[in-house]
C-alpha cells in the first residue's frame, strides 16, 4: 500500500556538509532521510522515542539513494518523507530531498526497515504492538 500522507522537513545546508567541490556530501543525505523518517513518524501521532519505551525497534536493514542533482552551502531545501510500502513485519520509506523554491527532486532514496523486539528479534507489529500497526494503516489508507 502507498501512504498519501507525507511529511515536509526543511533543511538548510550547512558549510560542514559539503566537499571540496562545494556541494552536499553524499554522506549527508542518509542523516536527513532520518530527519524526514523522524518527523513523518512524529507526525504519524507516536514519537519514535515513545515505540521504542514500548519495546519495538526499527532498524535500518537497507538504504538506497539516486542523485539527480546537487545542492551547495546555504541552500534551502525539504525532505519529503511518506511510507511506499508496509507489513507487519517490514517498513519501507522514500524520500524526495528537493529545492525549496523550485520543488526540483536533486535526490530520491528509499530506506528499508524491519520492526524487531529490544533484542533485535524481528517480530510482526500487527501482533506485537497492535497500535502502532494501526496508526500506520490509518495513515495510509
Amino acid at each position: 500500500p502507498n501512504c498519501m500522507l507525507y511529511s515536509v522537513t526543511p533543511i538548510t545546508v550547512r558549510y560542514a556538509e559539503t566537499d571540496q567541490m562545494g556541494v552536499v556530501h553524499h554522506s549527508n543525505y542518509a542523516i536527513w532521510f532520518e530527519a524526514g523518517r523522524t518527523d513523518f513518524i512524529r507526525q504519524l501521532g507516536m514519537p519514535y522515542s515513545k515505540i521504542e519505551e514500548g519495546g519495538a525497534m526499527l532498524p535500518l536493514i537497507e538504504l538506497k539513494c539516486i542523485f539527480k542533482s546537487f545542492a551547495r552551502y546555504e541552500d534551502k531545501l525539504i525532505v519529503r518523507t511518506y511510507i511506499k510500502e508496509y507489513t507487519g513485519t517490514r517498513l519501507l520509506f522514500h524520500y524526495d530531498v528537493c529545492m525549496a523554491d523550485s520543488g526540483k527532486i536533486i535526490t530520491e532514496g528509499e530506506t528499508m526497515h524491519v520492526w524487531t523486539n529490544r533484542d533485535l528479534k524481528p517480530v510482526n507489529i500487527k501482533k506485537y504492538r497492535p497500535e502502532i500497526y494501526e496508526l500506520i494503516h490509518k495513515a495510509c489508507e
